[in-house]
């Protein structure tokens, strides 16, 4: 397995732009949630701190932070659909397999990476995280703490669905830019699934049931919105629905089962390919 990722550390490396991508990734949620934990000076009209505002205490960060840094994905989807596309125009694929790596070798390459790169993500958020908030927080407790750690779980699982998602999509396409145009044609498709169940099931909730199941709307699920909750926590006598954003075992099970379904598919689609 070190050898796999070694081998594609060396060639993300020997890419400029990945190298930028990658960095960019890592850097930039981690310097926005620093940023977004100081205090702001509006031309001396007034001051914003969001410290003080409580979304910083235990366990809600946990929630927050992992939620807004999920939107950062794209700069290493970026990546990922890149390091097929440069396979295939570069011929480095083709090299690859002559010089002995198997085409089952070459995917698990690939997935390996995915789940270093989302550990590593994960691992920077969660500590950004954790000095954030013993830093912030109102609650010192370590069962408070550790309440909800479970986000960063989700954040990991979140990254591996969708970057593996976004493999598939280059194994399939070949094309840096077509395969990411594929996320919103995706994003299209899941909205007509949702229409359509809406009519035959004739109720909203039923319809959104079948949505949670698609790929993209399941990766979405497992970290909910946090605003909603900001506002029952500051203001619970004017919330009146239920809301529930924990993250549940079987929303993690369906992202994971999507993860396997799209690294099976691009293995088939290599294994089946005239290369």
């Amino acid at each position: 397995m070190l050898r796999l990722i070694q081998l594609e550390l060396q060639k993300l490396w020997l890419n400029k732009v990945s190298r930028i991508l990658i960095f960019v990734s890592f850097i930039l949620p981690f310097t926005v949630l620093v940023l977004s934990s100081i205090k702001i000076n509006f031309f001396g009209f007034f001051t914003l701190e969001l410290g003080e505002l409580g979304i910083f205490n235990f366990p809600i960060i946990w929630h927050i932070t992992t939620f807004f840094a999920s939107y950062f994905k794209f700069f290493f989807a970026i990546v990922v659909v890149s390091m097929i596309g440069n396979e295939y125009s570069n011929k480095t694929l083709k090299q690859n397999l002559i010089d002995g790596l198997s085409k089952k070798e070459f995917i698990l390459s690939k997935f390996y990476t995915i789940v270093f790169f989302s550990i590593c993500a994960t691992v920077l958020i969660g500590l950004a995280t954790f000095l954030i908030g013993l830093y912030y927080s109102s609650y010192t407790e370590a069962a408070i703490i550790f309440r909800e750690v479970e986000f960063l779980l989700a954040y990991f699982v979140k990254l591996v669905g969708f970057f593996s998602l976004c493999l598939f999509f280059g194994m399939l396409l070949k094309r840096s830019a077509f395969a990411l145009g594929f996320l919103f044609v995706l994003y299209i498709f899941e909205w007509l699934i949702f229409w359509g169940a809406y009519e035959a099931l004739g109720s909203a909730d039923s319809a959104f049931k079948v949505k949670n199941l698609l790929p993209l709307e399941s990766m979405y699920k497992l970290i909910d919105q946090p605003i909603q909750r900001i506002v029952m926590t500051k203001f619970p006598e004017k919330t009146d629905i239920a809301y529930d954003y924990a993250v549940h075992w079987y929303e993690i099970a369906v992202v994971l089962g999507w993860t396997a379904l799209f690294i099976f598919l691009s293995y088939r689609l290599l294994k089946k390919r005239d290369l």
